[in-house]
């Protein structure tokens, strides 16, 4: 053959001269990944000096390739029991980063003269650290296994997810889209689908289908299994309209629940290296280096917030969780940089055509000055500390004393927190679901339908009792605390001081949601005067309060749906006593 097709010769140049620049930064001892981005800029169309790239088109291709494998390892590395199990710092911690620094980093792209769409992207590429970086910096610092490291890689696994979520969120409402209609109903029937699709596979088919088949499969053959349930999963994903990292990562998380989770994840990783190689290399190839100097004021900007931010934010953090000065310093420092997420966040919004030329190179060059700081950040941790620590007033040193510790929770405590996040969000999460859908309804198709037969006025006070009426058994659930949660409360509250803010917080959190579904439905039905709607408000919560009918008639929905939840179990159990029966 003559001719080598051009996608071949790309993957040869980019293999090459990655090779050859990532051994270079190894003897360096700097991170692998910043030696992929530095050897897609030298191979890249803005870099005359070494051969380039023929087709953008084939690297396009390559890096989306490169995406679905990074997130589906990312996946294996992530269980849903380690939602439970990174414990209230990692929670406190991650919430905190990400909401303040989606705050920060989007006033900052508005004070840079950025578009809202640009601020809201730069936002969700800054609020993430990064998990590759991390682990890197850790293993040549040999630190892993200290306190500061747990607490890390927990606000990592939550911040992964959130990634996902903004990975999906983002293109979305920066385009504008909005669902109406029978629309709306379509796409919740997608979601729906595909949420019991991932359920029933992660509990059930896929765990069962390999422990049938794990003696048949060696290493060949468990790569090719894995291959597939994580492609088959990504055409599944995109067929609904879900983007096809979401579908690798979904698939990921799936496998991470079985038994083969570790071998799984050793087997792929020689591909998830080679595809995420390539994938770093093809965003260095979409960086110009001179507008490293055209944009050096935005890049030292937003390089300045990330890092004051991100220390301050987690260091708080950790420290109101209840952590030691100390532990809470080191974990602060360890997530000053910007993630791997921020260049699949850029490469979506790149993809859909809403960021200017000049977004990408700015957030890389950004992403190059954090990773190259990182390790330096960590050594820094501990004189930093001990020069804070001096500086305290005794009063300081004496609350921080009594009221932190360096050891983790005890087991009693542990298992008390648990309870807690499994029962009150997934009675919280359940709720809204079924009050989003109770408001849709209503907005969409209730309403317009009294329009048609009743006088406006009338039209809007009846639907807003309906929908109200609907709403208040799950209104009333979220109001009320049960004895089992109270009891899980004041035993939490009374345990220890620094239990109390994330006890406060969630209290806040689940009557914020209450008044914004009361309010959300009187403002767009009824009226948006100020004082009617908080009276009115006022009234309804009240209502609430006090009514015993609406107390047992959530209780009886709310028994029901553990019932039909649980039946599945019961009926194993039965079989499995028939069988028994019939056995003897």
């Amino acid at each position: 053959m003559n001719h080598l097709p051009s996608l071949i010769s790309d993957l040869a140049l980019i293999m090459i001269c990655a090779g050859i620049i990532t051994v270079l930064f190894k003897w360096l001892k700097q991170p692998v990944v910043l030696g992929y981005i530095i050897a897609g800029i030298l191979v890249g169309p803005h870099f005359a000096l070494f051969p380039t790239a023929a087709d953008k088109a084939n690297i396009q291709t390559w890096a989306d390739i490169g995406v679905i494998f990074l997130l589906f390892s990312l996946g294996l590395e992530f269980s849903f029991k380690k939602i439970v199990n990174v414990g209230k710092s990692a929670i406190i911690t991650a919430s905190a980063n990400i909401l303040f620094m989606l705050i920060i980093g989007y006033n900052v792209g508005l004070g840079l003269g950025w578009s809202t769409t640009e601020s809201l992207f730069l936002g969700g590429m800054i609020s993430m650290s990064s998990t590759t970086i991390i682990i890197k910096a850790f293993e040549e610092l040999d630190v892993k296994g200290q306190r500061f490291t747990d607490l890390v890689f927990g606000v990592l696994v939550l911040e992964d997810i959130v990634g996902i979520l903004l990975l999906v969120l983002l293109p979305t409402i920066s385009l504008g889209k909005h669902v109406d209609g029978i629309e709306l109903l379509i796409s919740t029937g997608k979601l729906i689908f595909f949420l019991m699709l991932w359920f029933i596979t992660g509990v059930y088919l896929v765990p069962t289908f390999l422990k049938k088949v794990i003696n048949l499969l060696n290493d060949e053959l468990l790569l090719l299994v894995s291959m597939a349930l994580c492609l088959g999963m990504v055409l599944l994903a995109t067929s609904v309209g879900f983007s096809s990292a979401l579908g690798a990562f979904i698939m990921g998380s799936i496998l991470a629940e079985t038994d083969e989770a570790k071998r799984i994840e050793e087997t792929i990783k020689p591909v998830k290296d080679l595809f995420g190689a390539v994938f770093f290399t093809s965003v260095g190839m979409l960086v110009d280096p001179a507008m490293f100097v055209e944009y050096v004021v935005p890049i030292a900007i937003i390089t300045f917030v990330v890092i004051v931010g991100k220390v301050l934010l987690s260091t708080f953090g950790f420290l109101l969780s209840g952590n030691r000065l100390e532990t809470s310093i080191f974990s602060g420092f360890s997530l000053a940089q910007v993630g791997e997420f921020a260049f699949i966040i850029a490469s979506a919004g790149m993809s859909i055509g809403v960021l200017s030329s000049y977004v990408y190179p700015t957030i890389v060059a950004v992403s190059v000055i954090t990773t190259f700081s990182t390790p330096l950040m960590i050594k820094s941790a501990k004189p930093f500390y001990s020069r804070i620590y001096k500086m305290l007033p005794t009063t300081w040193k004496e609350y921080l004393s009594t009221h932190t510790s360096s050891k983790k929770d005890t087991n009693a405590e542990e298992e008390l927190w648990k309870q807690l996040f499994k029962k009150y969000f997934f009675k919280l999460c359940i709720a809204s679901v079924i009050l989003i859908a109770i408001i849709n309804i209503s907005f969409h198709i209730v309403h317009p339908l009294l329009l048609k037969h009743l006088p406006t006025r009338i039209a809007d006070l009846t639907t807003t009792l309906l929908t109200l009426g609907a709403m208040s058994p799950f209104l009333q659930g979220l109001l009320t605390v049960n004895s089992d949660l109270a009891r899980i409360y004041l035993t939490l509250w009374h345990k220890r001081i620094t239990n109390r803010l994330p006890l406060i917080l969630c209290t806040v959190l689940r009557m914020a949601i209450i008044i914004i579904f009361i309010m959300v439905v009187i403002n767009h039905l009824f009226t948006k005067d100020f004082f009617v709607t908080y009276a009115l408000m006022g009234l309804v919560i009240a209502v609430l309060y006090k009514s015993t009918w609406l107390s047992r008639r959530y209780k009886n929905i709310e028994q029901q749906f553990l019932s039909n939840l649980y039946r599945y179990k019961e009926q194993e159990k039965t079989e499995q006593s028939n069988n028994d029966k019939k056995e003897k």
